[in-house]
């Protein structure tokens, strides 16, 4: 094989594998998520703190029972807080 095509079919196999690993990063960001109440930290929510704050990043105190995150679909009950594990529900 002379190097032209040697270079050209080396540069089709990066290009594919390239093309590959970031098709599967795309997939792996868009994994189902659900909004899990009781487990982030203070100021590190997600969305919808309750009275008194406007969504992301205001929730007042570590697991603030009306706070969410997103997590991985599936996992939210096996998150373990010093509050207890966190819910699919708002925890009042």
């Amino acid at each position: 094989m002379n190097r032209r095509k040697l270079s050209a079919t080396l540069a089709v196999s990066l290009g594919a594998a390239l093309a590959l690993a970031a098709t599967q990063a795309h997939a792996q960001g868009r994994q189902a998520q659900e909004k899990c109440y009781g487990v982030s930290l203070k100021g590190l929510n997600d969305c919808a703190a309750g009275a008194g704050t406007t969504c992301a990043g205001t929730s007042t105190v570590d697991y603030q029972g009306n706070a969410w995150k997103l997590v991985p679909a599936g996992t939210c009950a096996t998150i373990q807080t010093p509050k207890g594990a966190g819910s699919l529900t708002e925890k009042i």
